[in-house]
């Protein structure tokens, strides 16, 4: 061996941190696995929500306008859009037509009448003109507009016309819409139906951004025209509110813009971008809620960690919500009692059969025509049934009358129908020659068939 080869010389580097690494609580551990494992969908994570938005979730100044957001005096106002298709495999919707017919059904105007629908130019529109032109078309628009502050607005009807106008000088481009106003819920709306063609007769293609953003800013900036800026004391009420709301929030919306990827956020208050003591104040409290929920873990004071499915659960948690109080109030309109024990909600997934009697039925979501009706069973349940569309409803009776939830089609594409069961008592009754006032619901209440 030579010389050489056995030389050998150590050349120091730099010196490095001698501190040791921080140490990683063990939920950051699981969270970060899981999140490396797929498991990202219902998160606080932008990984799986800001990104998927083309929210910039690097840098500096990310934070910065969390209060604008929540304490801003501009009118705020909820947009909900729908591109319906009329054919082909995106056709999910209700057809226009029925639609429509459920837009204009008893009991949604302001004076507890059949709404009405109305256009452009005139307070009545021709609602089957309008259906007839749209046939042939490939798309039309369904926009629910609903400004948080509507009851407050002069007239719903002229707002719509300004903001059709408005939208028509920012596609540039006329356009064929009707509309009709609801006041049958806690938030006064207009639903908005747009032609999907242009003047010109070609299909109507509206960006993204701006159905989801340029709309609803269009809105706000006429609502702030007529009432002003919002009060400082019912902006910081209405904050305060949500700090205990078992829904989703928009303070909930600044805690997820402000965790890292493994739903750990540091709200200590020497902490950069967090130095607006009110912002902080309202983030920790809806935190420390979300803590008696089970969706957030505190570990060192001021740092935090929220679960994985805390979106996804607080969303549900809302629906759930609404449902309860659309079963509340029909029972309550007509007249009897029913305690939250007896709802059994989204009964269209039971083994069971459903029959009872129909108390309410609607719209469950106005955007697609997805239905509703409220059963009180003859198990002595209350039973919140959806359905694909209102032409579930084309063989069920009045309110009041007795039905039966059929079901059609395979496990994965089933389709809940609601039927008359008085008329199929009838029909049974004629064929054996007898027919007692009361047998329909003594059949009803034994579960015979």
């Amino acid at each position: 061996m030579s010389e050489g080869d056995s030389d050998f010389r150590i050349k120091p580097g730099r010196i490095r941190s001698t501190r040791a690494p921080k140490a990683k609580s063990f939920i950051q551990k699981v969270l970060r696995a899981a999140q490396k494992a797929g498991h990202h969908k219902g998160c606080f994570s932008k990984t799986s929500t800001g990104a998927r938005r083309g929210l910039s979730t690097f840098g500096r100044g990310r934070n910065v306008f969390g209060r604008s957001r929540l304490f801003g005096s501009s009118r705020r106002v909820v947009v909900a859009a729908r591109i319906a298709r009329h054919q082909g495999k995106a056709f999910r919707s209700a057809p226009l037509t029925s639609h429509v017919g459920y837009l204009k059904r008893e009991g949604v105007s302001r004076d507890g009448e059949k709404g009405v629908l109305f256009d452009a130019n005139t307070d009545r529109a021709d609602d089957l003109a309008f259906g007839e032109r749209c046939k042939d078309d490939r798309h039309h628009f369904r926009f629910i507009i609903s400004p948080e502050d509507a009851a407050e607005m002069t007239d719903l009807k002229a707002f719509t016309r300004d903001l059709a106008r408005q939208i028509e000088a920012d596609l540039g481009t006329r356009l064929d819409w009707v509309a009709v106003d609801h006041w049958n819920t806690d938030n006064p709306h207009v639903h908005l139906l747009v032609r999907g063609v242009d003047e010109t007769g070609a299909d109507l293609v509206i960006s993204r951004d701006y159905i989801s953003r340029g709309l609803r800013s269009r809105a706000e900036d006429l609502v702030d025209i007529e009432l002003g800026p919002k009060p400082d004391h019912e902006i910081r009420n209405a904050l305060e509110k949500e700090i205990g709301a078992e829904r989703w929030t928009r303070i909930d919306g600044e805690i997820r813009r402000a965790v890292d990827e493994t739903g750990f956020v540091d709200l200590r208050p020497d902490q950069q971008g967090r130095s607006d003591p009110e912002l902080r104040r309202l983030m920790v409290g809806r935190l420390l809620h979300l803590e008696k929920m089970g969706l957030a873990f505190e570990g060192e004071p001021g740092q935090w960690t929220v679960g994985l499915e805390a979106e996804r659960t607080l969303r549900d948690l809302g629906i759930r919500g609404d449902i309860t109080k659309t079963m509340h109030r029909a029972f309550t309109e007509h007249g009897q009692d029913r305690g939250f024990s007896d709802f059994v909600i989204d009964g269209s997934a039971a083994e069971a059969p459903i029959i009872g009697r129909l108390v309410d039925r609607g719209l469950h979501d106005e955007l697609s025509g997805e239905a509703y009706a409220v059963i009180d069973g003859v198990d002595g349940r209350a039973h919140h049934v959806r359905f694909r569309g209102v032409e579930a409803f084309e063989q069920a009776p009045a309110n009041g009358g007795i039905v039966e939830v059929r079901r059609f089609g395979g496990p994965e594409d089933e389709r809940p129908t609601l039927w008359s069961r008085l008329n199929a008592a009838s029909r049974r009754r004629e064929r054996r020659g007898r027919a007692r006032p009361d047998s329909s619901w003594r059949a009803c209440r034994s579960g015979s068939r």
